[in-house]
């Protein structure tokens, strides 16, 4: 049988009854619309991430821009963050009015390096935007402590590091705020699309709320031009269902890298590694091996769902263009991009199709 990169199958028939009675419910109840199935889902995932408040919003590209907006960034600012990401953690800055600063990463970690922030700073600049790349934590103490001293809002790009932590710290805890997408591949996805601000700030939370409905106060009192970044009930409904087992998922997914480890140590390939302080909830297994592209079509041509996340850093995408650098300008975050291999990964998966995806690796390599 083919392996696929994720078997959302898999994972959906293990909670059948549970997600079923969810979407029953709501349907029942016809409150499509925010309504008490977003808020206990609310409540419940600010108390999973440790912190005071959590917004339903429509996407993670959507929690990234109403953070910003929530945190005054905006036409003449700039944002300095990761080129090795999804490029929604750029375009969010851009929707904004505000320009996207791009820095280097740590190889080791493939998140952005705390060490190219302090020369990217320029007057211009009000916030930095980490991102938690494959669902590893970016190494929060620095970049903290730099943004302190120039007096920088921080916002996590948690969008794929649900149930993370840093230090002891779950992400989107561990800043000014936190984005979370919960596109249905995620670790916790919903049936569509979704996401959730995250944040210990009142005002902030309150701020983020009022933009994801047309910034509303009353039925028609509108204090703010805001937008319609709602989250669905029926999203949030089987989202709440999810979460009470999401750290046992992130654990078995954890397991299943210790023996990915394992089995490919001797593989001729450079293996995923874990930050200080970091637990990550591999979102993505991401391995770099040379002539990536021909064992990628290996593994296809087997059935094994295997990726690529991502081959073009975002300093090199057609979008970006204007903001004028070229091939060379972030050699590490190149490098990454034209080595990394995401394997199949995902808590459900057996040790015979874990062992089919190294067999096939191992074949490639002989």
């Amino acid at each position: 049988m083919p392996i696929p990169l994720v078997d959302l199958k898999a994972q959906y028939h293990s909670i059948k009854p549970e997600v079923d009675a969810a979407i029953a419910r709501v349907m029942e109840n016809t409150s499509f619309i925010l309504g008490k199935e977003v808020e206990l889902f609310e409540h419940a995932y600010a108390a999973f991430c440790g912190v005071e408040h959590a917004v339903g919003v429509s996407s993670g590209t959507d929690a990234l821009q109403l953070a910003l907006l929530a945190c005054d960034v905006g036409p003449g600012d700039e944002v300095i963050t990761t080129t090795m990401t999804f490029i929604a953690t750029a375009s969010a800055i851009s929707h904004v009015g505000a320009r996207p600063v791009l820095v280097d990463i740590d190889p080791r970690t493939r998140n952005i390096d705390p060490a190219c922030i302090e020369a990217a700073i320029t007057p211009r600049t009000k916030a930095i935007l980490p991102v938690h790349l494959y669902g590893q934590p970016a190494d929060m103490d620095p970049i903290l402590a730099i943004a302190q001293t120039h007096g920088l809002r921080v916002i996590e790009d948690a969008c794929q590091a649900h149930g993370a932590s840093y230090k002891g710290r779950r992400a989107g805890a561990l800043a000014d705020g936190g984005c979370f997408s919960f596109y249905p591949a995620k670790n916790l996805g919903g049936a569509g699309d979704g996401g959730a601000f995250t944040t210990n700030d009142a005002e902030l939370a309150a701020r983020v709320r009022n933009l994801r409905d047309h910034g509303r106060t009353t039925k028609y009192s509108h204090s703010a031009v805001g937008y319609t970044y709602r989250l669905d009930a029926l999203q949030a409904a089987i989202l709440a269902v999810k979460l009470p087992h999401l750290d046992a998922w992130n654990q078995a997914r954890r397991d299943r890298v210790t023996r990915y480890n394992t089995l490919l140590a001797h593989a001729c390939v450079t293996l995923p590694c874990e930050g200080s302080g970091c637990r990550s909830v591999y979102h993505i297994y991401g391995i770099e091996v040379e002539r990536r592209d021909a064992l990628l079509q290996h593994l296809q041509s087997k059935g094994i769902g295997a990726g690529i996340h991502y081959p073009l850093p975002v300093h090199l995408q057609p979008a970006y263009a204007d903001l004028g650098w070229s091939a060379g300008a972030f050699p590490r975050a190149e490098a990454v991009a034209a080595h990394e291999l995401s394997l199949p990964l995902y808590a459900e998966m057996t040790d015979a199709q874990q062992d089919e995806v190294v067999a096939a690796i191992a074949e490639f390599v002989r």
